[in-house]
């Protein structure tokens, strides 16, 4: 009897214990990729004809060419605006169909929620407390997002750069494709990963950009703005779900000026330019073949050859969105399991920089 008892206790001794202790089994350690690919896209539902030519398509090339590609709807970022619970919920989903219509493999890719994988956040303090403010207030992004919003921009809109290097350095990425708005930020990235390497040993790798082919594609309303969904003008935007008869009344009414001819000259013709530049990248074309090809057509009809490329070319995505959107249940699903596979990568490092911190 005395040695069944203690037998109890001693099991009863090793479940708690293994309750304090957490499972036995972890992620393997991550062996350093070579080659890793990471970038993030904020949920604001569907995508615009910007988001598509200037971020998605090439997603789309460097999933083929890359070995360990991640992408993340980072959803963290989202909120240093206020955003509606329901809203975002569904906003998530868009993105997560937008992209998968556009190309995105979730075979080829891990295509993941940022705000299911808790390691962001970890990695995210440990980096605030290495980066000096005035350092992100003479960020451009900061001074016309704070300026947009009256000089109110919130404490997270000031530290979101820094969630940002988390979001890439956390999975040792080695390319990170960007805008041109955003090379700033990768400098920011770039230092952080020096300055930990340099107190804790070398560590991270320091990501390089790719900056994508496809220059911004600016407001067919206002050629000197970036082409984006909160303008209020919403003949300066296309939608990718926007249909054909919507594509060809915003073209028509695109600014141009008061030139005919189709040349491109981005800093003495902007509106022109833009056209160009947008008939180039959804044909394939350069734009002095698109030039070439147009000598001889005034710049009114011009516009509507582009609207017809552009039909041409979201008419496939426009199809699959559609479908995808009627299928919650496996948005979910790939959601999830890229979010499992993103934990199983980010696990272990940050696990070792806790270490090198000094939690561990």
């Amino acid at each position: 009897m005395a040695l069944r008892s203690m037998r109890k206790a001693r099991g009863c001794w090793s479940f708690i214990r293994a309750l304090h202790e957490g499972p036995k089994t972890v992620p393997a350690p991550q062996k350093d990729a070579v080659h890793r690919v990471f970038s993030g896209i904020q949920p604001t539902g569907v995508p615009h004809l910007g988001n598509y030519l200037g971020a998605i398509e090439s997603w789309v090339r460097l999933q083929d060419q890359h070995d360990s590609v991640l992408y993340s709807i980072v959803d963290l970022h989202s909120i240093t605006v206020p955003q509606d619970p329901a809203a975002l919920q569904q906003s998530i989903l868009d993105m997560t169909a937008a992209l998968l219509a556009c190309g995105i493999n979730p075979e080829k890719s891990i295509l993941f929620q940022q705000s299911q994988v808790s390691e962001h956040t970890q990695l995210n303090w440990i980096l605030t407390c290495m980066i000096k403010i005035p350092r992100l207030q003479h960020l451009h992004q900061w001074k016309v997002k704070t300026a947009q919003q009256k000089q109110e921009g919130t404490a997270g809109l000031l530290m979101y750069p820094v969630l940002q290097a988390a979001d890439i350095l956390l999975y040792k990425s080695t390319y990170v494709p960007v805008g041109e708005d955003q090379v700033q930020h990768m400098e920011l990235v770039q230092d952080l990963a020096r300055g930990f390497n340099k107190k804790y040993g070398e560590f991270f790798p320091v990501p390089t950009s790719i900056l994508t082919p496809m220059k911004k594609v600016k407001s067919l309303r206002d050629p000197s703005a970036k082409m984006s969904k909160s303008d209020p003008n919403k003949m300066a935007t296309i939608s990718i779900t926007d249909s054909p008869e919507e594509i060809v009344k915003k073209f028509r009414k695109a600014v141009t000026d008061f030139t005919s001819e189709v040349t491109y000259d981005p800093v003495g013709r902007p509106g022109v330019s833009n056209m160009l530049a947008i008939h180039a990248a959804v044909t394939g074309l350069t734009v002095e073949e698109v030039v070439r090809r147009s000598v001889g057509i005034d710049t009114a009809h011009y516009k509507l050859l582009v609207a017809e490329a552009v039909i041409e070319k979201l008419a496939p995505i426009k199809r699959e969105l559609e479908k995808l959107k009627q299928n919650k249940d496996y948005l979910e699903k790939v959601l999830q399991a890229g979010s499992a596979k993103a934990k199983e990568l980010a696990y272990p490092v940050c696990q070792e920089v806790k270490k090198l911190v000094g939690f561990l």
